[in-house]
């Protein structure tokens, strides 16, 4: 007997990420890393760029058919946290297309691998590794995005 029937489409499964997302152009990109690495920081300067929220501290990925989609958790949708500040209100996307991960780090390689990927439900992801705390961080995103032919 079929699995799936046509009225309720392709199974989704999902996943509960640490990392904080935001969108441009249709595209979310992850940025992962451990606490206090910089995500909320980095994502309030994407933010300052055009980029739109879609989650900060938790993303939920869900697989649908071969693309990832990213929304935020419903306790948290449309908030960010903002050291110093506390927690505001902000502009939200819910359901884009996840198209990068940023890891955040400090060790970061010099001439990186260009192939670099990580799985998330099966599915690879390109990744880049950057240091949030540096002034370059938002424009190697944005870069990343405009190299991969994801910025639209």
């Amino acid at each position: 007997m079929n699995q799936m029937t046509p009225s309720r489409g392709p199974r989704l499964s999902a996943e509960t990420l640490h990392s904080s997302t935001v969108a441009l152009g249709g595209r979310a990109v992850l940025i992962s890393g451990p606490s206090g690495s910089g995500k909320s920081d980095l994502a309030l300067r994407l933010l300052d760029r055009g980029f739109t929220l879609v989650s900060d501290d938790q993303t939920i990925v869900k697989k649908d058919g071969d693309r990832l989609v990213a929304t935020a958790p419903p306790t948290i949708a449309g908030k960010l946290e903002i050291r110093g500040i506390g927690i505001v209100d902000v502009d939200r996307a819910d359901n884009v297309p996840v198209a990068l991960i940023v890891e955040l780090t400090s060790d970061i390689p010099r001439l990186p691998d260009d192939s670099r990927e990580r799985p998330i439900l099966g599915i690879r992801v390109p990744l880049i590794t950057i240091d949030a705390m540096t002034a370059s961080a938002p424009s190697k995103v944005a870069l990343a995005l405009d190299r991969m032919g994801l910025r639209f």
